[in-house]
């Protein structure tokens, strides 16, 4: 029942014309029986009856009447039913086209615990064949069942007023019918449950295989890769062939019953017209009718068959249409103001699926100044920086940016003030300048090449055939890491925000690359505190404090000639890389 409300609900827009279309299938399945009637009136007048040789002689305009008035009932229903697949089309489109665009704004709107515990794979088998399975519903199924019921009915009614017992006969088969039918319901559901979910796990493989080409290509691995997805498709075949066998299971039995109608009506029909009780013409009407009893009976495993998988498909859309954020971006229309950039940490845990990350931090950044962050791999640091743009929400404590609460500030405006440049670089597949300008696309082609610059990414670019007007392909395939990198910072830092937050983005550039990027950092023409997540001393060196975390808690702060007097993990590191930096020029010398 909730299911049906859901799609009532969505069907806003096109109830008038969906139920027209309602209307109209009941209306031209109840027509059925006009043929069959005037079917009977022919036979029992013009041929088969006590007086058919002179009705035919005398009553000829009759029998032309009766014969185009068949024909003009043909063309009508036909008709009838183009309109009405019109009308289910139109209604079922507009629906499909309505519920896609809520669930991308849906899903778009989801934090980004939804996106860690939901596989890309599942999010567009939703989007895509479970969407189409529940439109496919709406035009088909649903209609099949309306029209169906519609003809069963109509033909016992007209059965009824016939001849009673001849349809009871008739009526006996229904029962075992429905019975047969209720068990294949009963035991196919779960397997369409588990066959929706193979299909996800199939779209899965096959979306992470192509994401991860180059990696897969650099492995050689394309052998394994074809077998994964070869075991995930042969898994979901075999899903499907187990499902289409459990009909087939039934299939004889509602078939053999559905048949039986035809063997009922010839031993008890032929019966009841030689006893004189039912006429010839009677008995043509059962005959041209008696489909409208089997056919509704012979569909109705399609019909289960159909009715499972649009329930399976529709629960897993309705799992997005109903999930809810606990970040909630409410997209207030208001004026977005400037922050200063000053950040606070008051005391901050944070845990990811009961397992602690941060434990108890508290620092302060003042407005301009730059905070840099190290610590061994797992030591929370992205997991940190996560919680300024409220990414995700502090399990303990508070974040402020100027001495607010995040979670009391409107998410566009804070993230508006925030630039960050992502340790996973992704570039959209669009020219070179459309990635750079992504959070203003107004933002005029000279200040596009002057935050180039300062990313030390304008002189690649220029030395490309097409320039700035280069497709860079998906997720930036055709450029370095190092160019990425570079391209990422451009667009951090063109938005031009009063906090910038850079995520180890210069670890794939070179030293003399690594330079020009902190000097245009130590010079950007507005106001700016940048938070560094990195691992080179090279870049920490630079900052006013820099931030040692180690398993989510912070062990040493200070400046970098502060960190080094304690010699402890900052000097350590400060050792090797020195050191290292040592022995490769002795090499090179």
């Amino acid at each position: 029942m909730f299911q049906l409300k859901w799609l009532w609900h969505n069907l806003i827009g096109d109830r008038i014309r969906y139920i027209i279309a309602l209307l109209l299938s009941v209306v031209g399945s109840s027509l059925t029986i006009v043929n069959p009637y005037i079917g009977q009136r022919i036979v029992d007048t013009f041929i088969a009856g006590e007086n058919a040789s002179s009705n035919l002689a005398s009553e000829r305009a009759l029998l032309i009447g009766l014969c185009l008035g068949m024909i003009g009932f043909s063309l009508l229903r036909t008709g009838l039913a183009y309109f009405t697949t019109i009308l289910y089309e139109r209604a079922s489109q507009n629906m499909l086209f309505r519920v896609r665009v809520y669930l991308y704004n849906k899903i778009q709107g989801q934090d980004m615990k939804y996106y860690d515990h939901n596989r890309t794979g599942d999010l567009m088998t939703k989007m895509t064949g479970d969407l189409e399975m529940v439109r496919h519903s709406i035009a088909w199924i649903i209609k099949t069942i309306i029209e169906s019921l519609t003809v069963f009915a109509a033909a016992v009614v007209y059965f009824f007023f016939i001849d009673v017992g001849l349809t009871l006969w008739l009526l006996l088969l229904s029962p075992p019918i429905f019975i047969v039918a209720f068990i294949f319901a009963r035991r196919v559901r779960p397997m369409y449950m588990d066959l929706r979910e193979r299909l996800s796990q199939l779209n899965t493989t096959t979306q992470e295989n192509i994401a991860g080409n180059r990696v897969v290509k650099a492995f050689a691995r394309e052998e394994y890769e074809v077998k994964k997805f070869t075991d995930k498709n042969v898994n979901y075949s075999e899903a499907n062939k187990a499902a289409a066998m459990v009909w087939l299971d039934y299939f004889p039995y509602l078939e053999t019953l559905a048949q039986a109608f035809n063997v009922i009506l010839m031993l008890a029909g032929g019966v009841l017209v030689m006893n004189g009780r039912l006429t010839f013409g009677e008995f043509s009407a059962f005959s041209a009718l008696i489909w409208g009893l089997s056919n509704p009976m012979r569909n109705i495993g399609i019909i289960i068959n159909d009715i499972q998988r649009f329930f399976a498909s529709l629960s897993k859309v309705i799992e997005v249409y109903y999930a809810h954020p606990d970040i909630v971006n409410e997209h207030k229309a208001a004026v977005k103001k400037r922050y200063r950039g000053r950040i606070q940490f008051d005391q901050v845990s944070f845990k990811y699926d009961n397992a602690m990350v941060l434990q108890d931090i508290s620092f302060s950044v003042e407005p301009g100044e730059t905070l840099a962050i190290m610590g061994a791999t797992g030591a929370g640091k992205t997991t940190l920086i996560n919680l300024i743009p409220r990414f995700y929400d502090v399990a303990k404590g508070r974040v402020l940016v100027d001495g607010t609460d995040v979670r009391k500030l409107e998410l566009d405006e804070l993230r508006g003030n925030i630039g960050v440049a992502t340790q996973d670089v992704l570039l959209f597949s669009d020219t070179i300048d459309g990635n750079i300008a992504y959070g203003n696309p107004e933002m005029p082609e000279e200040d596009v090449v002057k935050f180039a610059g300062l990313a030390a990414a304008h002189g690649f670019i220029r030395k490309i055939p097409d320039g700035y007007d280069t497709i860079v392909g998906e997720r930036g395939v055709g450029l370095s890491g190092g160019q990425k990198q570079r391209i990422a910072l451009a667009r951090a830092m063109a938005v031009q925000p009063p906090i910038l937050i850079l995520d180890d983005t210069t670890s794939a550039v070179d030293l003399e690359t690594e330079e020009h990027i902190q000097k245009s950092l130590r010079e950007l023409e507005f106001d700016c505190t940048k938070i560094i997540i990195a691992q080179r001393v090279s870049t920490t060196s630079q900052a006013d404090r820099i931030l040692i975390l180690e398993n989510g808690r912070v062990i040493e702060t200070g400046s970098h000639a502060e960190l080094l007097a304690k010699r402890g993990y900052y000097y350590d590191v400060f050792m090797l890389q020195t050191e290292g930096i040592g022995r490769q020029a002795n090499a090179i010398g």
